[in-house]
């Protein structure tokens, strides 16, 4: 059954007593592959320095709406709205260097290079040209600068020169997170950071992804409840491709509608 869903203002109830800036929207945002709907119309509001996740199962439309977000896939209909400005059918890299960071699902490192030198490559990367070739790389004071910022900040200063291969899963990802950071990024979007990862590293990870959320709007898909819980102020609930609730992380956990599609029946701790 299709359900509709309200304008942009009205689809998330916070937005009635937050007044953070807006720092992305989508209105409308649709994306069809033939007969098959993966997002429907979906309106949502992404707040300054608001960690905002983004739950449902498997084939909920989740990994579609953030390919739409970051510009991997063009829309069917709706627009991606990014500090005001309609950013729909950019493509991805230009989506980047306007400052929407991503991470993917499956690690993305390159395994023979340092930490710094991934960093480094990250920040190079949203160089207005990559062309080039007469000076080092070691030459560019602002993309070090950025790469040595960016490792501080994930948590890896220490490992600075430590071969990515070397370095345990959890530290992998920390890794792909400062990459990410190195691009200067306005927004992240993080895609299940928490994936694969074991206790003490998820533990780790749900620490560094808090402070992360005092500094960047932060987007999160993720399928560790415990983790979206700990750190999500606003839950997006998505099933069938349809954004079913979006609100408060408490209001949306009281929801029967959300229990019903997704939580389970309420004997669960969530």
């Amino acid at each position: 059954m299709s359900v509709m869903i309200k304008s942009a203002p009205e689809a998330a109830p916070e937005a009635a007593t937050d007044d953070r800036p807006t720092v992305l929207e989508t209105r409308g945002l649709t994306k069809a592959f033939g007969g098959l709907v993966a997002v429907n119309n979906a309106s949502l509001l992404f707040r300054e320095r608001q960690t905002h996740a983004i739950i449902g199962p498997n084939g909920a439309g989740k990994s579609t709406f953030v390919h739409l977000l970051t510009g991997h896939l063009s829309p069917s209909g709706g627009q991606v709205l990014f500090m005001g400005a309609d950013i729909t059918h950019q493509p991805a890299h230009k989506v980047a260097r306007l400052g929407i960071g991503r991470s993917y699902q499956k690690t993305n490192v390159f395994p023979s290079f340092t930490c710094f030198e991934n960093c480094r490559l990250a920040a190079q990367s949203r160089l207005s040209t990559s062309m080039r070739f007469l000076r080092p790389a070691k030459a560019y004071r602002e993309t070090n600068d950025l790469a040595d910022w960016a490792l501080d900040l994930c948590g890896l200063k220490l490992r600075r020169d430590r071969i990515a291969a070397s370095m345990s899963y959890g530290e992998q990802r920390q890794l792909e997170i400062g990459m990410v950071l190195a691009t200067g990024p306005k927004v992240l979007v993080l895609d299940e950071p928490l994936a694969g990862m074991g206790k003490e590293e998820s533990e780790m990870m749900v620490g560094l992804l808090k402070e992360l959320g005092t500094r960047f709007p932060l987007i999160l898909i993720e399928h560790d409840m415990d983790a979206v819980f700990s750190l999500a102020e606003v839950l997006t609930v998505m099933v069938n491709g349809t954004v079913i609730e979006s609100g408060p992380v408490e209001a949306i956990r009281a929801s029967q509608a959300v229990q019903d599609a997704y939580l389970g029946d309420g004997a669960e701790a969530y």
